[in-house]
């Protein structure tokens, strides 16, 4: 495996947050097609898990966000993951929040965003699914359009569930990115519960219609008081949810470097949430009690940081902003460690 990227990342960070992550996409799809991954990223290691009802090749997965249309799986699979989380993807194409609206924090391994769920669309990314060679699990999240009104978003959710159901493994259900207006609040109490009692019964209709499957998550945010996380818990496994992915980025902006880019309306993600969705995952860990597998993710830099949330009880790990910082390497470290231990 030739560790190439810290070369790589010297060059995508003189330019531009976003347009660094164009560039990005683009030249792992050059590697890809080129057939130079696997000399580049060495061999997927394999350590299966199974969770969830589904066999993982490994038990690191990428985090949505970074594929939101599903336009690089085969490439990024190629990347070592064992599974790939692609979206946030809504009903209808979006635009999302005007830009500047990506900040790299450097100084603190850390990036802020306020995308604003920008996506070409469920039926564009389903089409990208179809195409793919899938080697990997294959994770779709689904959030709603920003100009759907919240007391009709569960309308969004039910029409991108149904639309992406027969393509993937999994389905995850965003209502906590802090970049959709009023979005979080359906993290808690009648809304929560109407939105997915109204999924499970669209769960269960479409296992009967494809004879399968498709596990249903929610992703929480890192911004929760522990009550909040119980209650939200709660009302997880009456509805009987499959899992639960812990957590999103965060609003709060705990001791940064850059006080200018501190500033920036957004999530923060990165090591600076470390702590912060540690605490989360560990509280969400203690209220579940086993029943439900939960993925973590928030503030993975290192392998160190993975085999942590490993050893606290989750199942599986995903990383966003250690990927970008660290490239392919962290995952071959990831998957070394928790082997090795």
């Amino acid at each position: 495996m030739m560790n190439l990227y810290p070369l790589v990342r010297r060059v995508l960070f003189a330019f531009e947050p976003e347009r660094a992550h164009g560039l990005s996409m683009a030249l792992l799809e050059v590697v890809y097609r080129l057939k130079l991954s696997r000399l580049l990223f060495g061999q997927r290691h394999y350590a299966p898990v199974r969770v969830l009802g589904l066999e993982f090749p490994n038990i690191v997965g990428l985090a949505a966000g970074l594929d939101k249309n599903g336009d690089h799986i085969d490439a990024l699979a190629a990347c070592g993951f064992g599974f790939i989380e692609i979206g946030t993807v809504t009903p209808r194409p979006q635009p999302g929040n005007p830009g500047p609206r990506l900040f790299r924090l450097a100084d603190d391994e850390a990036i802020i965003n306020r995308m604003g769920f920008n996506n070409d669309g469920v039926e564009h990314l389903v089409e990208n699914v179809k195409a793919s060679k899938r080697d990997c699990i294959i994770g779709i999240n689904i959030g709603k359009n920003r100009d759907t009104p919240l007391e009709q978003a569960v309308d969004d959710y039910v029409s991108a569930f149904e639309q992406v159901y027969p393509y993937a493994d999994y389905i995850t259900v965003n209502i906590s990115s802090p970049n959709t207006p009023g979005l979080r609040d359906l993290q808690h109490g009648e809304e929560l519960d109407r939105l997915l009692k109204k999924l499970k019964q669209r769960q269960r209709d479409l296992r009967q219609e494809y004879d399968s499957y498709k596990p249903l998550l929610v992703k929480i945010a890192p911004d929760l008081t522990d009550d909040e996380i119980v209650q939200l818990v709660g009302t997880l496994l009456d509805n009987d949810i499959d899992g639960v992915i812990a957590t999103n980025t965060s609003n709060q902006r705990p001791a940064l470097k850059n006080a200018r880019l501190a500033a920036e309306q957004g999530g923060l993600s990165g090591r600076p949430i470390q702590q912060q969705s540690d605490h989360v995952l560990n509280v969400v860990l203690k209220a579940i009690d086993g029943q439900i597998p939960v993925i973590a993710v928030g503030g993975i830099m290192t392998a160190a940081d993975a085999q942590r949330k490993i050893r606290a009880g989750a199942s599986l790990v995903q990383v966003y902003t250690g990927f970008i910082y660290s490239g392919p390497q962290l995952v071959a470290d990831i998957c070394e460690r928790n082997v090795n231990g």
